[in-house]
């Protein structure tokens, strides 16, 4: 299912879908801070981990942000961060697909 928007009501993120509908909710202090969201996917970081989740909040994937770097955005199936002068590319799954120097 295709993800709309993610909104955070009364310290709770909502997942919304394409409808309009919400989909899922979660505390907060539970998954931390919104960061992103992509087609079928959400970045949030917490305590330096980035850790992506379905529209169910169910945990995909997780990882220490000295691995990865800053965050930069989350479009589509893609999620990128700028670390050391480069820009690289990662799934969900935080599989890198690709790296720039900028």
């Amino acid at each position: 299912m295709a993800i709309s928007d993610v909104q955070l009501k009364n310290n709770y993120y909502q997942v919304i879908d394409e409808n309009g509908r919400k989909i899922k909710e979660i505390h907060s202090s539970n998954v931390g801070e919104l960061q992103g969201i992509g087609i079928d996917f959400i970045v949030f970081l917490k305590n330096r981990y980035y850790a992506t989740y379905d529209e169910n909040f169910r945990k995909i994937k997780e990882i220490h942000e000295t691995n990865v770097g800053t965050f930069k955005n989350a479009v589509g199936v893609s999620i990128n961060f700028i670390k050391n002068n480069y820009i690289a590319t990662y799934d969900k799954n935080f599989s890198k697909k690709s790296e720039k120097h900028i």
